[in-house]
C-alpha cells in the first residue's frame, strides 16, 4: 500500500511547487512590487485548475468501475471522453482572458502592481489548458496502473519550474515575466507528456481511442464524484483571494 501511493503523496508536494518557487524567486530577485503582483493573482490562477481535479478525480472512479467490469472498450472510451472534456481550459482561457484586467481591480491592485499582476496572468493564461490536463492526468494514471510515471511527469514539470525560474528570474532578471514563462513551460510538460503517451500504443490499462461517445450520464457522475476536490479547492483559493482583499484595503493606496 505505501509503495503505491507513494508517488501521488510526492507529486501533491511537486504540484504546490508551483505556488511556492515563482514567489521565491521572484521576491529574491525581482522586488516586492512584483512579488505582491504574484501573491494576489496566484490564488486566482489557480481556480481554473481546479475543474481538471474534478474530473481527474471523478473520472477515475468511473473508469476504475467499468474496468474492473471487465469491459476495457467502454473504459477506454470514457477515459477519452473525460480527457477530451479537460480540453474546455481552452474556453476558461478565453474568458479569463476578457475579464482579467476587471479581476485584477476587484482583488484590489494598485496602479503599480496592476501591470505585473496581468503579465503574469496571461503568460500563464496560454498554458491553462495544459495544467488542467496534468490534473486531470495525475488521477487516471493511477488508474492506468502506471503511478510510477505520472511521479516521472510530476516530477519532470516541477523541476522544470525550478530551473526556468532560477535563469529566468535569478540569471537573466526578467522578473515577472520570467516566473510566467517558467511557469508556463512546465505546465505544458506536464499536460502534454501523459497526452502523448496515452495517444501511443502504450503498456498500461488505458489508452486514448480514435472514437468518442459522448456519455452523459458518466460525464455527470465524474462531476458530481469529483465535486469534492473541486469545491476543495475552489475554496482555498477563494480563501486566499479573501486574504489578499482585505489585505490590500487595509494597507490603503
Amino acid at each position: 500500500l505505501i509503495k503505491f501511493v507513494a508517488p501521488s503523496i510526492i507529486m501533491m508536494i511537486f504540484t504546490s511547487v508551483y505556488c511556492v518557487v515563482d514567489g521565491f524567486f521572484v521576491s529574491n530577485y525581482a522586488g516586492k512590487i512584483q512579488f505582491a503582483a504574484v501573491n494576489l493573482i496566484m490564488p486566482f490562477m489557480m481556480l481554473p485548475g481546479a475543474f481538471g481535479f474534478m474530473i481527474g478525480t471523478g473520472g477515475n472512479a468511473i473508469v476504475s468501475k467499468t474496468l474492473g467490469e471487465g469491459n476495457k472498450k467502454k473504459a477506454n472510451e470514457i477515459f477519452t471522453l473525460i480527457v477530451a472534456v479537460s480540453a474546455v481550459g481552452i474556453i476558461v482561457t478565453v474568458l479569463c482572458q476578457i475579464f482579467l484586467k476587471k479581476v485584477i481591480v476587484l482583488l484590489g491592485a494598485d496602479e503599480q502592481m496592476q501591470p505585473y499582476c496581468e503579465m503574469y496572468g496571461r503568460i500563464i493564461l496560454t498554458t491553462m489548458t495544459f495544467f488542467m490536463m496534468q490534473n486531470t492526468f495525475q488521477s487516471l494514471l493511477l488508474t492506468a496502473g502506471k503511478p510510477h510515471f505520472a511521479l516521472v511527469v510530476t516530477v519532470a514539470a516541477g523541476v522544470t519550474n525550478m530551473v526556468l525560474d532560477f535563469l529566468f528570474v535569478g540569471v537573466f532578471k526578467w522578473g515577472v515575466q520570467g516566473a510566467a514563462t517558467a511557469t508556463a513551460i512546465s505546465e505544458v510538460i506536464g499536460g502534454l507528456l501523459p497526452l502523448i503517451y496515452f495517444i501511443t500504443n502504450n503498456s498500461s490499462n488505458l489508452r486514448l481511442t480514435s472514437k468518442c461517445k459522448f456519455d452523459g450520464k458518466a460525464l455527470l457522475k465524474t462531476c458530481t464524484n469529483g465535486s469534492s476536490e473541486l469545491m476543495t479547492n475552489v475554496s482555498m483559493s477563494l480563501v486566499n483571494m479573501l486574504y489578499n482583499m482585505d489585505d490590500m484595503s487595509s494597507i490603503g493606496p
